[in-house]
């Protein structure tokens, strides 16, 4: 036992920094070191391609992104914290007044310390979420703020998912699913996409399944439809 939690504690230290989304190479690389865990197959699905009556958003990728003061420190930095980027944000490279930046920043306001989770995946936008106390460190900062976000869209990308299917002696499948869209977050996803995988390793060591297996890593909503 203390074997495999080492094993699982390991695989979260390697997944936990990886900026996933619902497209882009994060998810990409995310099913790569689940690879190494189960044979699942990866599947692409093209950007604007219509299913059902969605489509298949523009693959988003970001290199980096922050919020600099007038002396040029970093109060914000997606490569500290990568929810601190609204997911799907444009690029934008700007300084501003802290009134012009106030309406792309999220604070919770109940838990100060706590830094929002928030997406624009159909809605072209930018924005940073931030804690209680960076935020009024922005607001109290003095002269203009400068905004960077090095991200971009390709029309000719896709979204990603895993598929395994284990089979039994019937056809008769039980489908498993789980999300794998979101950043650094532990219980929301990232447990559910590793834990799956250990999952999915034990399963296939049984020699007796009377019925077959299919599991799926897919992005949110859009993932679960194309598939």
């Amino acid at each position: 036992m203390k074997k495999v939690i080492k094993e699982i504690d390991n695989y979260l230290n390697r997944l936990f920094p990886i900026n996933r989304s619902i497209s882009g190479e994060g998810t990409r690389t995310t099913l790569d070191i689940l690879q190494e865990i189960v044979p699942l197959q990866k599947k692409e699905y093209n950007s604007l391609e219509k299913v059902y009556d969605w489509i298949i958003p523009k693959e988003w990728n970001v290199k980096d992104a922050w919020i600099k003061d007038k002396n040029g420190n970093k109060v914000i930095d997606f490569k500290k914290n990568n929810i601190h980027l609204v997911g799907y944000s444009i690029p934008i490279n700007q300084k501003m007044e802290f009134e012009k930046l106030k309406d792309h920043l999220f604070y919770h306001k109940d838990i100060p310390d706590a830094i929002p989770y928030r997406t624009s995946y159909y809605d072209e936008n930018w924005g940073f979420c931030v804690t209680q106390k960076q935020y009024k460190e922005l607001k109290n900062s003095a002269g203009l703020l400068e905004v960077f976000i090095d991200s971009n869209f390709d029309s000719k990308g896709s979204i990603t998912i895993g598929e395994l299917l284990i089979p039994g002696e019937q056809s008769e499948e039980i489908l498993i699913s789980t999300y794998i869209c979101h950043p650094s977050l532990g219980n929301d996803n990232l447990s559910g996409a590793l834990m799956t995988a250990f999952l999915a390793r034990e399963l296939q060591k049984k020699s007796n399944l009377k019925k077959s297996y299919r599991i799926i890593w897919v992005p949110e909503t859009i993932g679960a439809i194309a598939y």
